[in-house]
C-alpha cells in the first residue's frame, strides 16, 4: 500500500501561483511513476501531469503545458506542482495518484490515490 496525502490547495487570483505537495507513505516512493489529475464539478476527472520514477520524464495536458512544471524528491518522498499563471478554469480538486509502472495519463492506469486538495482561482 501507498498512503498519498496532498496539500498547498487554496484559494488565489488569476494570474497567481500555487505549490502543490503529494507526501508519500508506505512503499518505496522512487519505484513508483507519479501523476497529477484534477476534478472540477460537473466534470470527469482529467490528467494535468505526470513524472517517471527518476524525474527524468514528465508528461503535461496541453491545457497546463508551459504552466505548470510537476517534479518530484525521492529523498522526501514527496512529488509537487507548481501552478503558475493560474485561470479560472484551473479550479478543481486536485488529486495525486502513483502508478508502478509508468507516468501515463491514463487514471485507471494508477493504483494509489490521495484525498484530494482544492484549489479555487477567483478574484
Amino acid at each position: 500500500q501507498v498512503q498519498l496525502v496532498e496539500s498547498g490547495g487554496g484559494l488565489v487570483q488569476p494570474g497567481g501561483s500555487l505549490r502543490l505537495s503529494c507526501a508519500a507513505s508506505g512503499r518505496t516512493f522512487s519505484n513508483y511513476a507519479m501523476g497529477w489529475f484534477r476534478q472540477a464539478p460537473g466534470k470527469e476527472r482529467e490528467f494535468v501531469a505526470a513524472i517517471n520514477r527518476s524525474g527524468g520524464f514528465t508528461n503535461y495536458a496541453d491545457s497546463v503545458k508551459g504552466r505548470f512544471t510537476i517534479s518530484r524528491d525521492n529523498a522526501k518522498n514527496t512529488v509537487y506542482l507548481q501552478m503558475n499563471s493560474l485561470k479560472p478554469e484551473d479550479t478543481a480538486v486536485y488529486y495525486c495518484a502513483a502508478d508502478p509502472l509508468r507516468a501515463t495519463r491514463r487514471a485507471p492506469d494508477y493504483a494509489y490515490w490521495g484525498q484530494g486538495t482544492q484549489v479555487t482561482v477567483s478574484s
